[in-house]
């Protein structure tokens, strides 16, 4: 059987602990590549609550928005079964939300992304929003799996508080990211906000603690837009691009009219 992954509350030396609430404990984790209970097939599946379904739904509108402006070859996923071991390929796990880069070939026709299979790598950026049927899992198990399969960084957000007193917790927002040494750090648990590496910009928590956004400053002043609202920005610049032309067309109207009548009195 694999040993069970390693937990240590001392940091390595090339990742230094970001600012932190009251209890936290940094971790460092590193993880065995399979454990039988990661089969996909025998994880139970948790009922997804409104609370949940919205926080995915905004976040993945906000990076989809990101991508499209950005021209990045990326792809954003949600509950797609992400795989990293060909030997026991019914092991993974179903990130809530994933930022995959380059994007995922064949999207419209693959079940699974399966990190051996070439075009197909670990995500960039995963989330997971902590379910309260389960909190423990994707406060211990989830860190260990992306520990395991390459993920570059990870958003843990619990929203309802429901998480264990374990490792000081629980935390409205934890942050983990790869580290040199190939283990998995945990860098925030707390309140937010919290930097992100990976997309150069702050996490923040808004809707007094039931949404979690992306924002240029820590203030969360300048929120990164959803695409409803980057299309609702367009279309109102477009109204407004149209009222100025209209409004200069007046004007030249008028200033020429004005020019008519002079010659005209002159005459």
């Amino acid at each position: 059987m694999a040993s069970r992954a390693v937990l240590r509350t001392s940091a390595p030396a090339t990742i230094e602990p970001m600012t932190t609430a009251p209890g936290f404990i940094p971790l460092h984790t590193s993880a065995p590549r399979s454990r039988p209970e990661w089969e996909l097939e025998d994880e139970e599946k948790m009922p997804v609550t409104p609370l949940h379904n919205d926080a995915v739904l905004l976040l993945s509108s906000v990076l989809a928005a990101w991508v499209a402006a950005s021209g990045r070859d990326a792809s954003i996923e949600h509950d797609i079964a992400l795989r990293w071991d060909p030997e026991h390929p019914r092991v993974g796990v179903d990130p809530d939300l994933a930022v995959f880069e380059p994007a995922l070939p064949d999207r419209d026709r693959i079940l699974s992304a399966k990190t051996w299979v070439e075009g197909h790598a670990a995500p960039r950026l995963a989330i997971e929003i902590v379910s309260t049927t389960n909190p423990k899992k994707d406060y211990g198990q989830s860190p260990e799996k992306y520990a395991a399969n390459g993920t570059e960084e990870l958003w843990v957000f619990d929203p309802r508080l429901a998480g264990p007193r374990s490792t000081g917790g629980p935390f409205l927002l934890q942050v983990w990211r790869r580290a040199e040494d190939g283990g998995f750090q945990r860098l925030y648990a707390g309140p937010g906000p919290a930097r992100s590496e990976r997309l150069g910009a702050w996490i923040v928590v808004t809707s007094e603690g039931r949404r979690v956004r992306v924002a240029d400053d820590p203030d969360g002043r300048m929120l990164w837009p959803t695409i409803e609202e980057q299309e609702r920005a367009a279309k109102e610049r477009a109204i407004a691009d149209k009222e100025r032309a209209i409004a200069e067309k007046d004007a030249a109207l008028a200033e020429l009219a004005a020019v008519k009548a002079e010659l005209a009195a002159r005459k």
